[in-house]
């Protein structure tokens, strides 16, 4: 009997502490056809349509709406959404469908909803023949996960890794468990505990503490309880302030909640115990560079900005880095920045010519835009594929990025990417599609958290993260938290670090 399976996708990590309000403008729409359409492009839909292809399920495509880290949603967006989606899987039930299939991020917040993804799952259990069908998904490491998410699915499987390389196997594993629902009969269950912890993107990578002992400790209870089918850490989303923000853990399974608790609890002591290495250290920017000249080292030296980490919603164009290394008078040094106006003002110039742009600086938090003259090395159409087929960037885009028209300049000593779209710097392509080749530069500023590294850790000689002015920074206590609950560590005594 062929299974016939229902799938769509929603996807944004909202940055609820930026003014801005994202619209409709800045989400891409997937719809019917263009679902399955997605196999062999990296995203989490390859990887379900691999394990769909696998089993010769037939899909029924609702729709995919994603965007790139920013403000909060318009709430319309949430909404005509579902009437789409609706539109699709009403009749579809009616028709007859075996399972049910989502790609999510888990971090959305809407003009209108702190929990867009938990609401999305409620109303699919509500319409008619939805209730009692296995629903399970895929959803990023840096979600906020919720009650009602847990409530309303069977098996939401997190990316397991930061970086998120295995953005694609996390999402073949949530296909594997639906297939195994569906080959069982049993639907699985459910629980989750929030951490009375949030860190930033910084403090979340998982070759580090304390995500490291967590993700160990996951692996293990997989390994020695055959009641559980799949453990999820969740490192939280620090930048979206809502009363669920924050760590925490979710058991997927067949046993029960006396078991599930038990292993909710020794996460959440291993969480407690190391909360505090969490909260990362960073340099001076100009000391990072002293450091670097004085150790004679030969790049490329990595200066990791996190307060301006676009994979985290920033815009991609604070000025800090690009600043020192002009006044520096560094050279063989590049950055990237977002700045569409200063592409759109070089459109007649020519190559090998001169102009004056004012470049980047458009957050209230950043010393404001720069003034440079620069030469004109190259422009582009800003496309390029991915060279690392499981960078992050794939499991939203694919492997077929989009910067925007793109120029490259050059001031001085510093060669200056100019994109159209902000483009997080999670793959090398990215610089050497535009000329700019990684490996020869002494100095890079990279705006990222964690998921630049499986790029860049390949190629730097050194990595420092510095401390910038920036929407994003890892200082938590600096936000104006609203909704958040409390007490929260890092942000309230006695946790609060000195």
């Amino acid at each position: 009997m062929t299974r016939r399976i229902l799938i769509g996708g929603l996807f944004h990590e909202t940055h609820t502490f930026l003014e801005e309000i994202t619209g409709p403008g800045a989400v891409r729409i997937r719809r019917g056809a263009d679902l399955p359409a997605r196999r062999g492009d990296g995203s989490t839909m390859d990887g379900f349509l691999a394990v769909a292809e696998r089993n010769g399920w037939a899909l029924v495509p609702t729709l995919e709406a994603s965007a790139m880290p920013s403000g909060t949603l318009d709430h319309a967006i949430f909404e005509d959404f579902w009437t789409e989606f609706a539109a699709v899987a009403r009749p579809a039930l009616a028709a007859g469908i075996d399972g049910i299939w989502l790609a999510l991020h888990g971090a959305m917040v809407t003009t209108g909803s702190h929990d867009p993804e938990g609401e999305l799952l409620e109303r699919i259990r509500a319409l008619p023949g939805a209730a009692d069908l296995p629903l399970f998904a895929v959803f990023d490491l840096h979600a906020t996960f919720t009650d009602r998410m847990a409530r309303f699915a069977d098996g939401l499987v997190g990316y397991r890794e930061n970086p998120h390389a295995d953005a694609f196997d996390a999402s073949v594993l949530s296909a594997e468990l639906l297939a195994r629902s569906l080959e069982t009969g049993v639907r699985p269950r459910m629980r989750s505990r929030r951490f009375p912890i949030v860190w930033p993107p910084t403090g979340t990578g998982t070759a580090d503490l304390p995500m490291k002992a967590l993700s160990e400790e996951a692996r293990r209870i997989e390994r020695e309880d055959p009641g559980v089918w799949a453990v999820s850490i969740v490192g939280g989303y620090s930048f979206a302030d809502t009363p669920d923000t924050g760590a925490a853990a979710v058991v997927v399974g067949t046993g029960d909640d006396a078991s599930a608790e038990r292993h909710l609890d020794t996460l959440a002591g291993i969480a407690d115990r190391l909360k505090a290495a969490g909260v990362p250290r960073e340099w001076d920017l100009d000391a990072a560079i002293d450091d670097a000249i004085a150790r004679g080292i030969r790049g490329p030296v990595v200066l990791v900005e996190p307060a301006d980490n676009i994979g985290g919603g920033a815009p991609g164009d604070c000025t800090t880095i690009l600043r020192t290394f002009l006044r520096r008078g560094l050279t063989d040094a590049a950055v990237v920045i977002a700045d569409a106006a200063a592409v759109r003002a070089l459109a007649d110039a020519p190559v090998g010519g001169t102009a004056t742009l004012s470049l980047g600086g458009s957050s209230r938090l950043d010393p404001g835009p720069v003034t440079v003259t620069v030469e004109l090395l190259s422009r582009s159409d800003g496309r390029f594929v991915l060279e690392d087929r499981n960078s992050h960037l794939a499991a939203m885009q694919g492997v077929n990025i989009e910067m925007g028209p793109s120029a490259t300049v050059r001031a001085g000593g510093v060669s200056i990417l100019l994109t159209s779209f902000k483009t997080p710097p999670f793959d090398l392509g990215q610089l050497r599609s535009q000329g700019i080749v990684p490996e020869r530069l002494a100095f890079v500023g990279v705006k990222a958290a964690v998921a630049h590294r499986r790029a860049y850790d390949r190629i730097a000689a050194a990595s420092y993260t510095v401390a910038t002015p920036g929407p994003c920074p890892s200082d938590l206590t600096t936000l104006p938290f609203r909704h958040v609950r409390r007490p929260i560590f890092p942000l309230d005594p006695p946790w609060r670090p000195a």
